[in-house]
């Protein structure tokens, strides 16, 4: 009899963790593993692109509420639910005031975690699993609501730059047998925060649909969307949220402006062999720079505010939600991830499987993700520094194609990372 997995998601809508998760169900093997799927809510555009042959989970209703509004809950009749999160918030906030917040507050959640599991019913309790795969935090539920044998946790945040209430958090992931990490900085700032839990943590890097992706590119061009006017098309993508960096690209792109206008400029001998991006710099100047960002988020109304304030309205653009952004990414001349810290960014992975030009700024895990020269660069994280680097990688058009042809001959799908799920089964 094949071992049974039951693994757990909040829902899917477009985010690297639910692509992450899109890339582990597409390398499991039916032959050799049965799944089960239990979303919270069944909601987001990848909920179609779930393989057929993963069993997916009726949705229970408590548990579709976790996130929704308050009053949504209420009116559903998830009483237990609302109150759990109410008492969440109270906590926490009784929390935060003996121990303020350093860098981004995500104490939050385990406090919901924590305040909200005893209101949930259990999850197909007949069923004793042989392994529970709790894809995001909180992992309560994971830990409570499912019979299983063994449990992995997994972790996709860079520790170091948030701030938990450690001592609620330990007892959730000490209780679980094993801890995945999807990169070795994320394992150190991990470990940093809870260093008796070093022996449990195993290394399992993000697996990537990449046949999904290359396939999804080609479904729509998207470059007449992009407004060229003989310049270049930065492109970024992700939430609109503090991590990310978003609000910052307006002074980044009025100073990378600035730099690149001072004259026109060539560093190839051969100009019939100078990439498009080059030929328009040369062609038409720098002033038609467009930055454009796709997302959504709470950040929204902060950046377009810094927008205007950077006089940046013409040449940084918020083109919203997109299901698809992959045929974006494949028209822009250069994905830049302006990130103030990641675990690990899907969004540039996959800027590398479409053979683009990829930015990061060195964010504390840059180094994991990046080989610096060979498949991206890493510039500065400050404005200043962010633009010169930009400014100079724009300029370096043999360090643009040496990236792409090293790009298009890796492997960025990491599908052999499932065997280390199935030796947790052993």
């Amino acid at each position: 009899m094949k071992p049974r997995i039951i693994i757990l998601m909040h829902y899917m809508e477009l985010g690297g963790a639910e692509m992450a998760l899109l890339g582990l169900l597409g390398a499991l093997d039916p032959e050799r593993v049965q799944v089960d799927l239990f979303i919270y809510s069944h909601q987001g555009p990848l909920m179609k692109y779930i393989p057929e042959w993963i069993n997916l989970l009726p949705q229970k209703g408590a548990y579709s509420v976790i996130e929704r509004p308050v009053i949504q809950a209420l009116r559903k009749g998830h009483i237990g639910v609302v109150a759990g999160r109410l008492l969440a918030k109270w906590r926490c906030r009784a929390y935060r005031r003996r121990h303020p917040a350093q860098g981004d507050d995500a104490a939050i959640m385990q406090y919901v975690g924590t305040c909200v599991a005893p209101w949930l019913p259990r999850i197909n309790p007949s069923v004793e699993y042989d392994l529970c795969i709790s894809f995001l935090t909180p992992h309560n539920i994971g830990l409570d609501k499912v019979r299983a044998r063994r449990r992995l946790a997994w972790i996709h945040t860079d520790y170091s730059k948030v701030s938990v209430n450690a001592a609620l958090e330990l007892p959730v992931w000490g209780a679980y047998d094993a801890i995945a990490s999807i990169s070795q900085e994320v394992t150190r700032s991990f470990v940093r925060t809870f260093p008796s839990l070093e022996e449990k943590v195993v290394a399992i890097e993000n697996i990537l649909p990449e046949a999904y992706v290359r396939a999804r590119a080609e479904e729509f061009d998207a470059a007449p969307e992009f407004a060229r006017g003989g310049g270049v098309t930065i492109l970024s993508i992700g939430r609109y949220a503090h991590q990310k960096n978003f609000d910052n690209i307006p002074g980044i792109c009025r100073e990378l402006m600035n730099l690149l206008s001072v004259g026109r400029f060539c560093t190839a001998k051969n100009y019939d062999n100078v990439p498009d991006i080059t030929r328009r710099i040369i062609a038409g100047g720098i002033d038609d720079l467009r930055w454009y960002i796709i997302g959504y988020g709470a950040d929204e109304a902060l950046i377009r505010q810094k927008i205007r304030e950077a006089g940046m309205e013409e040449h940084v653009i918020l083109l919203g939600k997109k299901e698809n952004p992959y045929p974006y990414i494949k028209a822009c001349d250069i994905y830049v991830q302006p990130s103030r810290y990641e675990g690990k960014s899907i969004t540039v992975r996959e800027a590398q499987m479409l053979c683009r030009p990829v930015a990061v700024t060195a964010y504390p895990t840059a180094s994991s993700q990046i080989r610096h020269g060979f498949d991206g660069v890493i510039v500065p994280l400050d404005n200043e520094g962010c633009a010169r680097g930009l400014a100079e990688f724009i300029r370096n058009t043999e360090l643009q194609k040496t990236l792409v042809e090293n790009c298009r001959n890796s492997d960025f799908g990491n599908r052999s990372e499932v065997e280390k799920i199935y030796e947790l089964l052993l």
